[in-house]
């Protein structure tokens, strides 16, 4: 039995709470749907390196970045979604990319605003803006505000931090909390 409690759930066998967030998600018609009350993701570092790949691991949970015009999405044309390597949540839509010329996949906004979360990041002696992946903190890379309209934003993403589904197979992605709301 689980109770909720504001935006914590409270496992009813005496467990931990997990914290609840209102996120955007598939459900098993492939429809984007939402918020919808998701519990977030939370796993050791050991947990992390056992499901991803050593250069997963080091993007996405130690918060490092490949190098310019290597990334596997770069050159991706297909309409689908990209979603979070490690937790699965829908982060960005194949009709909000472009190309910005920095090497990077790049979107002029997120596939909805929950979904993505950021913070300051001082690191190397400048100030950007760091996205996360709202779910499971995943490093996703940086918001520079020289993007395309209509947002003027350019989320600037690393290829080892997302998973593409193309937009026929987006039911694959349904979260069971979809048909639930």
């Amino acid at each position: 039995m689980e109770k909720t409690v504001g935006r914590n759930q409270v496992d009813g066998r005496g467990g931990d709470q997990v914290e609840q967030v209102p996120l955007f998600v598939y459900n098993h018609h492939g429809q984007l749907v939402g918020p919808v009350s998701i519990p977030r993701v939370e796993k050791s570092d050991a947990e992390w390196q056992d499901l991803l790949t050593p250069e997963q691991f080091a993007v996405a949970r130690a918060h490092g970045t490949e190098r310019p015009f290597c990334g596997t999405l770069l050159d991706n044309k297909r309409a689908g979604v990209y979603s979070c390597i490690c937790c699965g949540l829908p982060l960005f839509s194949s009709n909000a990319k472009f190309e910005s010329g920095t090497g990077w996949p790049s979107f002029f906004q997120p596939i909805a605003e929950e979904n993505v979360a950021t913070i300051s990041d001082r690191s190397y002696g400048m100030l950007r803006v760091e996205m996360l992946c709202a779910r499971c903190d995943c490093h996703l890379g940086h918001v520079f505000p020289d993007g395309p309209k209509p947002t003027g934003q350019r989320h600037c993403v690393n290829s080892e931090s997302l998973k593409f589904t193309d937009t026929d197979d987006l039911a694959t992605l349904a979260d069971p909390a979809a048909d639930l709301s």
